[in-house]
């Protein structure tokens, strides 16, 4: 086991930057000792939809993940597919690496191989450069931030030359999983692996094979009201939310359910379905990481992280030929999406979506499993913790230090913290704030149980999460001298890291729209 975790393990969490050099040398015995990473990261998927997470969508293999692991609770990620990247790959605040740039930082890749481990990486890309130039041995997948998972686009790659999609039988989520496991396969098995699968699902355009599709067909009937109820119940059960977790109304720009035609219904059923049948197909795939990792015998120290990139997706953007026309979600010709009433639901209990800044748009479920280094298996946590930790826990349980300089430039510090001693089964020292931004519009602030947030720059909001997870109660008229205080320390945080890149309405739409 890595010296890091062992001193996590006594209690001293983080990494200590102890000098850097790419060539260092790792005794086979050492490598064997350290554990295997597989980061698993599922697009544009809501907080409630796996079953672990009180879902109703079929995810046996994610919920025997969350059964034999640790679930955490208040998770957050960046609400926006490249600032999530680029935070994730960092271990910094995207503001502080240019987003897609990628600058001032070394990446999980580079460090992670510098470190002595394989590094190899399937699926969405959506950031400057290539997975192979920023420190992947090996890597399948498309770089653009979309695609058309029967017939995928130009960007698809295998290592750094163009790949052509088969004309046939190709569906994205299947070919990212068939990649990863041809990739382990060949791995030296001198060395631990680090594995980075980012699926693209189930982000739009809503596309699945018909089998997937035809499990979940009139399930939805019931509508996003009741499913939001449904929901709640089996998350309170559960010990996802706490047992007097309050359900806030249905947005105003969502009708209510029973007001929709029967057509309407019937579309909106079909689209539930098709995104259900997305994720389902995910969680078959995992089931299949899963199986060539027992395989190969290192499934008991494997540490597998899985999470998602943002909050469900309001945009509702179906291509009006594919309405037309009447093409099925089984169709490679066919572009649906879903709007803000399924989006919601997806999101439940929390308000708002992808992009914004409130729980619904960065609350993400984590879980972790870890047979040899998780002390306390099937339990939840409570803790608070951010992408800007993934980093920094892959590092200390890998026994990789973090470098000071790349390419003989310095580089920014890891933001992050460890979450070795969460996995001791202890409390970890928390972040004194985390912070939150899309692009300068959408903010917030966390210190400790204190929430401040704002949409399209608009007065900040002030939220006590402990007592208000959902957000319905604006203290910030009643707590000015708080909301002031933390208004100042998200300005500071914002300045540190070369301040919030500020779009505008246009640049704003474009990125939006590439994703």
């Amino acid at each position: 086991m890595s010296h890091h975790f062992l001193r996590s393990i006594l209690g001293v969490a983080g990494i200590l930057a102890v000098g850097w050099c790419a060539t260092s040398f790792i005794s086979s015995s050492r490598a064997a000792e350290r554990p295997n990473i597989v980061l698993v990261m599922v697009d544009d998927m809501g907080y409630s939809d796996l079953g672990c997470y009180g879902g109703e969508i079929k995810t046996p293999n994610i919920d025997r993940l969350a059964s034999r692991g640790i679930r955490f609770t208040q998770f957050y990620n960046c609400a926006k597919c490249e600032t999530t990247r680029a935070t994730l790959l960092s271990g910094q605040y995207h503001p502080a690496v240019g987003i897609r740039n990628l600058r001032n930082c070394v990446t999980i890749a580079e460090a992670m191989r510098a470190g002595g481990y394989t590094t190899l990486m399937t699926g969405k890309w959506h950031l400057k450069s290539t997975p192979i130039q920023r420190g992947f041995d090996r890597y399948f997948g498309h770089l653009s931030g979309a695609c058309n998972f029967f017939t995928g686009d130009d960007t698809f790659r295998l290592d750094d030359k163009p790949f052509e999609v088969p004309k046939t039988g190709f569906y994205t989520t299947d070919a990212n999983t068939d990649y990863a496991i041809r990739f382990l396969r060949a791995a030296d098995k001198n060395k631990p692996f680090f594995l980075y699968v980012a699926y693209n699902a189930p982000h739009y355009p809503l596309q699945a094979p018909k089998e997937e599709v035809d499990k979940y067909r009139g399930k939805y009937k019931i509508g996003w009201d009741e499913l939001r109820r449904r929901r709640l119940a089996r998350m309170k059960s559960l010990g996802i939310v706490a047992s007097n977790q309050k359900l806030g109304p249905r947005p105003a720009d969502v009708p209510a359910w029973d007001t929709l035609g029967k057509a309407e219904r019937d579309e909106h059923d079909l689209l539930m379905a098709t995104y259900a049948g997305m994720i389902d197909r995910v969680d078959q795939n995992i089931g299949r990481l899963i199986a060539q990792l027992e395989k190969m015998e290192a499934w008991e120290n494997t540490l597998l992280l899985f999470l998602s990139d943002n909050g469900a997706c309001p945009f509702q953007r179906t291509a009006q030929k594919t309405r037309d026309e009447k093409l099925m979600p089984w169709d490679p010709a066919s572009y649906w999406t879903y709007d803000r009433g399924w989006a919601h639901a997806c999101n439940t209990p929390f308000r708002q979506y992808k992009q914004n800044q409130h729980e619904g748009g960065i609350s993400t479920p984590l879980i972790a499993h870890w047979p040899q280094g998780i002390k306390k298996r099937g339990t939840i946590t409570h803790q608070p913790g951010h992408l800007v930790d993934i980093m920094a826990t892959c590092l200390d349980v890998g026994g990789v230090d973090y470098p000071k300089t790349q390419a003989g430039k310095p580089i920014g510090p890891l933001h992050g913290h460890s979450l070795a001693p969460i996995f001791a089964g202890k409390k970890r020292k928390p972040h004194e704030a985390i912070f939150f931004t899309f692009y300068g519009k959408n903010n917030a602030l966390r210190m400790g149980d204190w929430k401040l947030v704002n949409i399209d720059r608009k007065n900040w909001e002030l939220y006590n999460i402990a007592r208000d997870r959902a957000e319905l109660n604006d203290l910030a008229a009643k707590e000015p001298e708080r909301l002031a205080a933390m208004k100042k320390h998200f300005e500071r945080m914002a300045k540190e890291m070369g301040g919030v890149k500020r779009g505008g309405k246009k640049k704003q739409a474009r990125r939006a729209e590439s994703q």
